[in-house]
């Protein structure tokens, strides 16, 4: 660990575990408390890879009584670089490390799926709040775990199904409860990548398709957001069932899963995700069919389609420059004691039940 408060950071600070004092003395006083004498959540990152480049750990910085104070990767040349580049106080190499600092009263967990459960039970046992990445475990079991151990620390936690908080799909969520299309009938999503999708972001190792650290492949890392979407606009799934299947040999993960879902007030969803397809074939839709016309848009674009018997209309969005910023800044405020968690464990819970229940018929 390296910490200072005056020197500009460099890679070329020593990649070892320093003195810990070094760390906690400099920034304690200042961590917990904003200018104005109000509580400061005061961040650590545990795993800053490229989901944290720009999505996520800039918005820490950027939302009101909000710092990011330490980052921490196992690699930590790596560590110190983001740390340096993202003018970060303090990086570890060492995730006990991060979650002992003191410091550190919230803890963002942004690793392979397989470390979730471990980090985030370590950080609630410690007192820390908890942001953490969907999907929010590798399997229902270790989920139902993380909630137990939420509820027996008497702690927060937050899964980051940020895209709640996106203009594009909260209007959706508006036109569906207004009845801009009608009562809603019929859902059909279809997401069709090659086996390296373009929408997902190319590691050295590539953990999305090793079912050790990622569950069932690209689904896992892709369908969290759309099927969390799909049942916080409409309703948690009543009835669910589904197959998967390996239709190619590029990895061990499954890459083609259908599923089925019967949501509140008889409506029928019906998903489709494949990662063995030519470039030709990509798509990215979801269709929301009613009685007076559709919704259709992508989830991973920024632009909803909306037609009734009246005409067609085309709404174009913009997203934030760190996408996670909305989301975050709900985060902060409900850690502060000043607003409602933005998406509960239990929530996360019930897409990790859907998921599984496509993929392995549970």
């Amino acid at each position: 660990m390296v910490c200072s408060s005056t020197e500009v950071f460099s890679i070329n600070c020593c990649p070892i575990i320093h003195h810990p004092a070094n760390c906690r003395v400099y920034n304690f006083e200042h961590m917990t408390t904003a200018l104005n004498g109000q509580p400061m959540i005061s961040w650590g990152i545990i795993g800053c890879g490229n989901v944290t480049e720009l999505k996520s750990g800039p918005a820490f910085n950027k939302v009101a009584q909000s710092t990011l104070h330490a980052v921490m990767r196992r690699d930590a040349v790596k560590a110190a670089d983001y740390a340096a580049r993202h003018q970060v106080p303090c990086w570890y190499s060492d995730a006990a490390a991060l979650i002992n600092d003191p410091a550190v009263n919230a803890v963002y967990i942004a690793t392979p799926p397989k470390f979730h459960e471990e980090y985030a039970v370590a950080a609630l046992e410690k007192g820390k709040a908890v942001y953490v990445e969907k999907p929010v475990a590798v399997s229902v079991a270790a989920c139902k775990r993380m909630a137990d151990a939420l509820k027996a620390n008497d702690g927060k936690l937050v899964v980051a199904h940020y895209r709640r908080g996106l203009h594009m799909l909260l209007k959706i969520k508006e036109l569906g409860e207004t009845g801009a299309v009608g009562k809603i009938k019929n859902i059909r999503l279809t997401m069709f990548q090659t086996h390296r999708p373009d929408i997902v972001a190319n590691t050295d190792f590539n953990w999305r398709v090793d079912p050790e650290y990622a569950g069932a492949g690209y689904f896992y890392d892709l369908a969290p957001h759309q099927l969390d979407i799909i049942q916080f606009i409409f309703g948690e799934a009543l009835r669910k069932a589904g197959v998967a299947a390996h239709q190619t040999n590029f990895y061990a993960a499954e890459d083609a899963v259908s599923g089925i879902m019967e949501l509140p007030n008889n409506i029928l969803f019906q998903g489709d995700w494949n990662f063995s397809m030519p470039e030709i074939m990509k798509e990215d839709s979801c269709l929301i069919i009613g009685e007076k016309g559709y919704l259709k848009f992508p989830f991973f674009g920024t632009e909803l389609r909306i037609v009734t018997e009246a005409g067609a209309d085309l709404m174009s969005f913009e997203h934030p420059q760190n996408i996670q910023h909305p989301m975050i800044t709900k985060v902060v405020g409900y850690f502060l004691g000043r607003s409602s968690n933005p998406c509960s464990i239990e929530e996360a819970l019930k897409s990790m039940e859907v998921m599984e229940s496509f993929v392995y018929g549970n």
